[in-house]
């Protein structure tokens, strides 16, 4: 349990001295987020805002990963390991689309055709050594393996894998529209992660999962680095965690679903970043077919502001929303653990 505390304690330091540090320099080079001209006209006044905060988040989740092993002699394990390199790499990808929108004349980042293909190159990597160094269970499962029985083989499990984390990585990014909303949320999720690992960890004998307490100082750290960048992204945020955030947070939790054995139940502890990817495409869909909105404007949290909801109303609502989530995703969780262990 110290071990955890540290992890995410050094985690939540270095991400808030990181973050701060960041916003000094891009202010001083004048590098701000282009704010989009098709969204909620009160956003205007966030013009010449920093971006690339997630770089501070990730920063503070891998030094505490690594603190946390280093201080109480932990066992660094593949899994833990091979998680903590594709958030990284999820992040690279991020960065660069940051930061050429910082940069370019036309204040344009990557097309979504070259950062699909990061997003699935990065995936395909996980999903490959996952399976070619571990041993991942491959079986499809809601709370643990064997939850449901069907075996997907390694193949379709890689597949899977590449599925859960593209989506799950673009959903944050969707979500990433209002100060503090995706950070925010995704501690509740991470701290259902840190939960469930630890849980996972102490009962053996029902999860096999041998790394799973590696994991849960991987969630931790990930939900330190989170809270430390949101002492300056709550609104009125001083900078954004931009791309180089919301698709290392995605792509965290996915991983972290994959290798806990837990695929079905990211959609309940994640409800919010589902409900704001729906709103999306019901508003694409449904504008393509009869011309049509279904909404004010998409994703959701744009909808509500679009009907004169203060910004610090949604955000917090739908903290509250994602808060609930995870609480059922955890009942779920140990429901499950109840009717198998019988205690």
């Amino acid at each position: 349990m110290i071990r955890l505390l540290l992890a995410g304690g050094i985690a939540a330091a270095t991400s808030l001295i990181s973050t701060r540090l960041l916003i000094a320099f891009f202010r001083h080079r004048n590098l701000s987020q282009p704010i989009r001209e098709d969204g909620p006209a009160s956003h205007a006044r966030k013009a010449g805002t920093p971006s690339m905060g997630g770089i501070g988040i990730v920063f503070g989740a891998c030094a505490g990963y690594a603190v946390s092993h280093f201080v109480y002699r932990g066992v660094f394990t593949y899994t833990g390991l091979f998680v903590m390199l594709t958030v990284v790499c999820a992040a690279a990808v991020g960065a660069v689309d940051d930061w050429l929108k910082k940069t370019r004349p036309n204040r344009l980042g990557l097309s979504k055709k070259s950062k699909m293909i990061g997003l699935l190159l990065v995936a395909g990597g996980f999903a490959g050594i996952t399976v070619g160094f571990t041993d991942v269970n491959t079986e499809l499962s809601f709370t643990r393996s064997g939850s449901i029985g069907f075996d997907l083989g390694e193949v379709g499990w890689a597949f899977w894998a590449v599925f859960m984390i593209v989506a799950t990585a673009n959903a944050v990014n969707l979500t990433d529209g209002v100060d503090g909303l995706a950070a925010g949320s995704s501690i509740f999720s991470f701290a259902a992660f840190t939960l469930i690992g630890y849980w996972a960890f102490r009962n053996f004998e029902v999860y096999d999962l041998p790394h799973a307490l590696d994991l849960a100082v991987v969630a931790i750290a990930m939900l330190g680095g989170c809270a430390g960048f949101l002492w300056w992204n709550a609104a009125p945020s001083q900078i954004f965690m931009g791309d180089t955030g919301s698709l290392a947070l995605g792509t965290a939790l996915a991983c972290l679903a994959l290798v806990t054995n837990t695929h079905l139940l990211l959609p309940i502890l994640c409800l919010l970043f589902v409900l704001e990817t729906c709103s999306v495409m019901i508003q694409v869909g449904v504008f393509r077919l009869t011309g049509r909105r279904v909404f004010s404007m998409a994703p959701l949290h744009h909808h509500f502001e679009q009907r004169n909801w203060h910004e610090t109303w949604v955000i917090v609502r739908f903290w509250l929303l994602a808060g609930f989530s995870t609480a059922v995703g955890l009942g779920l969780f140990y429901a499950d653990f109840f009717r198998v262990s019988g205690t």
